[in-house]
């Protein structure tokens, strides 16, 4: 009998998609290798570099990035379809494929995107690696729309957050699929009120209006607001994907702590993801049997 092919799918979930690196890394020290790769958003991104065996690289500049770094990212225009450009944020990809295509790649590997016009799902495997990355990545309302064939894609995480369906159809025959927003009791303890961190003046003007409660609240920046909308509304239908086309073996790392434009905890991110698949590897390792 023929050794069964493996295939891993990498989740959506932006600056939590640096947990993916760890989960690589684990799989890779305990001999575990996939032969299909496929991703979402960031999970294109880090599933992509894998690919082409450049996950060296970008490990080594996720680790690197700092808050200034992440700031910097914010090539903010209005007027393109999202409040930044993107060019920034996903400019490395331009350094580690350059004009790479999917028929080079050291594995199979294919993402998905949201055509904006209908809704569909867009299984991208062919063509320049770093455009469907950088369509499969296009938070909507934060970064433009990629433009791909002719149409305006945008991240696949509003169809298809965690890509099982593709690993199948890509001929895989165990799937093991990463989950990067399971973690909702992080995603409470982060968003819980903290009356210590209210400024002086937001107190007294609920205290002046009668509403202590709202005035003892920090209420969430507009970037909080988006990224965490889509969050919540990614994990209904990840869960949802993941009822009708389950997976052999569910990663789930705990990164609910991690806000989704924390670009810059990556050690963090990188250390949940492998921890997760430390838990996870006995029952790894017997799918191999």
């Amino acid at each position: 009998m023929t050794r069964p092919r493996l295939g891993l799918a990498l989740g959506s979930g932006s600056a939590r998609g640096w947990a993916h690196i760890g989960v690589l890394r684990a799989l890779g020290e305990a001999g575990i290798v996939p032969d299909v790769v496929c991703g979402t958003s960031m999970g294109a991104f880090v599933g992509a570099a894998f690919a082409s065996g450049e996950l060296d690289a970008l490990e080594g500049w996720a680790r690197g990035l700092s808050r200034r770094d992440v700031l910097g990212f914010f090539d903010v225009s209005l007027g393109v379809g999202g409040l930044i450009k993107g060019e920034k944020l996903l400019g490395f990809t331009g350094r580690l494929f350059l004009d790479e295509t999917f028929a080079h790649l050291d594995r199979p590997f294919a993402c998905v995107a949201t055509d904006l016009a209908n809704g569909r799902e867009v299984w991208l495997r062919e063509g320049r690696v770093r455009d469907a990355v950088h369509a499969s990545a296009a938070l909507p309302g934060l970064i433009a729309p990629q433009r791909v064939d002719g149409r305006f894609l945008v991240d696949g995480g509003l169809v298809n957050p965690v890509p099982v369906s593709l690993c199948r159809a890509l001929g895989a025959d165990i799937v093991i699929a990463v989950d990067l927003g399971m973690d909702t009791v992080g995603l409470r303890q982060r968003m819980g009120d903290d009356s210590a961190k209210a400024p002086a003046w937001r107190k007294a003007v609920g205290r002046w209006l009668g509403r202590e409660g709202e005035g003892d609240a920090t209420p969430p920046s507009l970037a909080d607001v988006v990224t965490n909308s889509i969050a919540i509304m990614q994990a209904r239908i990840a869960r949802s994907r993941l009822a009708g086309e389950p997976a052999d073996a569910l990663i789930a790392p705990r990164l609910g702590q991690l806000g989704l434009l924390d670009f810059h905890r990556a050690d963090d991110a990188i250390a949940a993801g492998r921890k997760a698949t430390e838990f996870m590897l006995p029952l790894l390792q017997s799918l191999r049997e």
